[in-house]
């Protein structure tokens, strides 16, 4: 790959780190402000060649987001590498309404797999551009919140800023 662009973003659940491919399609993303932290959520042979600071389009859908448009990430372009099953639940995670969270089994279910429920988590846990591709949105069956790669708390509050 060759170069990247690394935005970080001031929110209220902290700093959010962007990288962006030089299409623009966004790499990695989350709750950061450490490039390291960025580069561990992709294979190593799928980080970019150099990595520059500058503007991404997904600031502005971040900055909107935070402001109440929970729509504004919907249209902000990714790029994923992974099986077909990946692929398609990365796909299926867009599609969960804001403030509507599914449980890991109702998200095998739409992924048309209900038995598949560790997969279902698997999807969750590889999924590098976290709010664009809304993850957060996937709780256990108990309701209780479940990993977030990053922090719980940060899951908590988006959930709750969505069910508003």
């Amino acid at each position: 790959m060759s170069t990247a662009t690394l935005q970080i973003v001031e929110t209220p659940d902290g700093p959010f780190a962007i990288l962006a491919d030089s299409d623009g399609k966004i790499l990695v993303s989350g709750w950061t402000d450490d490039p390291a932290a960025v580069l561990a959520r992709l294979r190593p042979e799928r980080h970019p060649n150099e990595i520059v600071d500058g503007d991404t389009a997904a600031a502005d859908a971040v900055r909107a987001y935070y402001e109440g448009d929970l729509g504004a990430i919907d249209t902000v372009e990714v790029r994923q590498f992974g099986t077909p099953l990946q692929r398609a639940g990365w796909d299926a995670l867009r599609r969960i309404t804001p403030g509507h969270p599914l449980t890991y089994t109702g998200f095998a279910t739409a992924l048309g797999s209900p038995t598949a429920v560790r997969a279902a988590a698997s999807v969750c846990a590889r999924n590098a551009p976290a709010l664009f591709v809304p993850c957060h949105r996937v709780l256990r069956g108990d309701g209780t919140m479940g990993g977030f790669a990053w922090g719980t708390e940060v899951k908590r509050r988006l959930l709750a800023r969505e069910a508003v």
